[in-house]
C-alpha cells in the first residue's frame, strides 16, 4: 500500500471521530479508534513481507497489546475525576507507555 493511501485512511478515520463526536451518539466516537484499520494495515505489511508465520507470532503480540490501551482508558477514567483535560490525557499516555514497556519487556523475556 501506498503512503498516499495509508495517510488517507487515517484522515478518514479522524474525520469520522470528528463527525461521530458531534452527535447525540458521542460515545460512539470511542469505538473508531478500535477499528483495526492500522491493524490492516500492519498485518499485511508483517505477512506479505515475513511471511504466515510472523503474522501469527504478531497476531498472538496484538491480542496482549489490549492490555496497555485497557491501562490507558481505566487510567484517563481515574485521572478525569481530578485533573485537568490536557493533564489527565498526558498521565493516561505515560501509564500506556510504561504498561507497553513492560509488555515489550515480557514478550522479549519469556517468548
Amino acid at each position: 500500500m501506498g503512503l498516499v493511501v495509508k495517510a488517507t485512511l487515517g484522515a478518514l478515520v479522524v474525520v469520522l471521530i470528528t463527525l461521530l463526536a458531534k452527535t447525540k451518539n458521542y460515545y460512539i466516537a470511542g469505538l473508531i479508534p478500535l477499528f483495526p484499520t492500522f491493524a490492516l494495515i500492519a498485518h499485511y505489511i508483517v505477512a506479505s513481507e515475513r511471511g504466515v508465520e510472523a503474522l501469527r507470532t504478531t497476531l498472538v503480540f496484538s491480542m496482549w497489546s489490549i492490555v496497555p490501551y485497557f491501562i490507558y482508558l481505566a487510567s484517563l477514567w481515574y485521572f478525569i475525576g481530578f485533573l485537568r483535560l490536557p493533564v489527565a490525557l498526558g498521565g493516561a499516555v505515560v501509564c500506556w507507555g510504561l504498561c507497553a514497556w513492560l509488555l515489550i519487556i515480557g514478550w522479549l523475556r519469556f517468548h
